[in-house]
């Protein structure tokens, strides 16, 4: 399950990635709209996706701990 899990989040990443470059070609304000919907739309997958994956959190003094010494939580 956790392999199909991460194709999904690389085709979400892929997705992703695709829709920036075609936001910095030239576009209709529609065409425009439609993609940074879909944009949106992946980011939001992509996100649930990881948090159903990947569903560990630090508890909140570990992350404050690992913010002091500069690691990202």
């Amino acid at each position: 399950m956790i392999d199909e899990n991460l194709a999904r989040l690389r085709a979400h990443r892929n997705n992703v990635h695709r829709y920036r470059r075609l936001l910095a070609t030239q576009l209709t304000d529609l065409e425009r709209a439609y993609i940074e919907r879909r944009l949106s739309e992946e980011r939001a997958a992509m996100a649930a996706l990881s948090e159903e994956t990947f569903p560990f959190t630090l508890p909140p003094a570990a992350a404050a701990a690992a913010a002091k010494k500069g690691y990202h939580a």
